[in-house]
């Protein structure tokens, strides 16, 4: 099982280091983490997916939370956030296969950033599942170099209408 944590955070150095020590020291399996400003430059969000049973998952929730830096922490369901992922993959590209990548290129809806004489380099960005789709069309080409953000995601915005109906 899978959490997604979507945690806010004082902006302030070393608490990244914080929020993944934290983690780690107690052994909780890390499957991604990210970290940017928001609309507020004195505010962090961390995004953190943690793997593990249930009673371990609700630990890690509880044991973040009590940081000092941590201003709120939500538990996101992956059926309900809003997710996103980027990588940014490098690929051989000999001339005599470059129309065909091109074409899978196009096909996936990557962005193409650069072009040498023996490689592409492309930009896959989407759900977890839209990157790893592009990595695997990828790879019988021969993926010379990849750098994965990890998960980032944000609850999904209430709809006036439907908060109107649960007020009722």
């Amino acid at each position: 099982m899978k959490k997604i944590l979507s945690i806010l955070v004082r902006n302030r150095p070393g608490v990244l280091s914080h929020v993944a020590g934290l983690v780690t020291r107690r052994g909780y399996n890390v499957e991604s983490i990210a970290a940017g400003p928001t609309e507020n430059r004195a505010i962090t969000r961390i995004t953190l997916v943690v793997a593990g049973d249930e009673p371990i998952l609700e630990q890690v929730a509880k044991q973040v939370g009590k940081l000092v830096d941590v201003i709120s922490l939500e538990d996101l369901p992956l059926e309900e956030a809003m997710t996103g992922e980027l990588a940014i993959i490098t690929v051989n590209a000999d001339r005599a296969r470059r129309a065909e990548m091109l074409n899978l290129i196009n096909l996936l809806g990557l962005t193409l950033t650069d072009i040498r004489d023996d490689s592409l380099s492309v930009m896959a960005a989407g759900t977890a599942k839209s990157v790893q789709m592009a990595i695997s069309g990828l790879m019988p080409f021969g993926i010379r170099a990849m750098a994965r953000t990890g998960l980032v995601a944000l609850s999904r915005p209430l709809d006036p209408k439907s908060a109107n109906e649960e007020d009722e």
